[in-house]
């Protein structure tokens, strides 16, 4: 990056789209922060929730995914049972560049409350919202903010574009919106 990673950050968003909305400052009096940070940008999370019960019993399984499973709320705050898991989807719509691979991190003031966040990587190519995987790993119920930060996202830009992209490859996930739930392809 010949720019300093915020301003290539903001470039790419406001002129490519990469993010969307783009926030272009670090928000972060009386909430989780999120915005344009200096080395990369921290994403919200939506007001939807997919949280996961053992009330049917059923089994998890990433080839047969059974939506009894998961109960949908829209919330301003989403209650994750102790033990237990929730996947939510972000505020902002991603567009990456073919060029570009973005890695998402936990941000620590969830982290430090025993809530830890997965994000598979963004590829390059990738175009769409992304689902994101909340754990609960303490004994008592913890509460998650929508509309507010949930991650870090980090952004790592080659040299060159890459020769198959993820939209090159017809990936499952390209061009989600909302919470996408395990697909397997046939």
């Amino acid at each position: 990056m010949g720019l300093k990673a915020d301003s290539w950050i903001r470039e790419k968003s406001l002129n490519e789209e990469m993010i969307s909305p783009f926030c272009e400052e670090q928000v972060g009096k009386n909430v989780v922060s999120y915005g344009l940070s200096s080395y990369g940008y921290d994403i919200r999370v939506g007001r939807e929730f997919k949280i996961f019960t053992n009330v049917n019993s059923t089994v998890v399984d990433p080839k047969n995914f059974d939506e009894n499973n998961v109960i949908d709320i829209e919330a301003d705050v989403a209650i994750v049972p102790p033990n237990s898991f929730a996947l939510a989807r972000t505020v902002e719509y991603f567009k990456m560049p073919k060029d570009v691979l973005a890695i998402c991190l936990g941000k620590s003031t969830y982290a430090r409350c025993g809530i830890i966040v997965n994000v598979t990587p963004f590829e390059p190519g990738f175009e769409g919202h992304i689902t994101i995987e909340i754990s609960n790993t303490t004994p008592l119920p913890a509460k998650i903010y929508a509309n507010e930060g949930i991650a870090q996202v980090l952004f790592l830009q080659g040299d060159t574009p890459c020769e198959v992209t993820y939209a090159d490859k017809k990936g499952k996930y390209q061009a989600q919106t909302g919470i996408t739930l395990p697909r397997i392809l046939s």
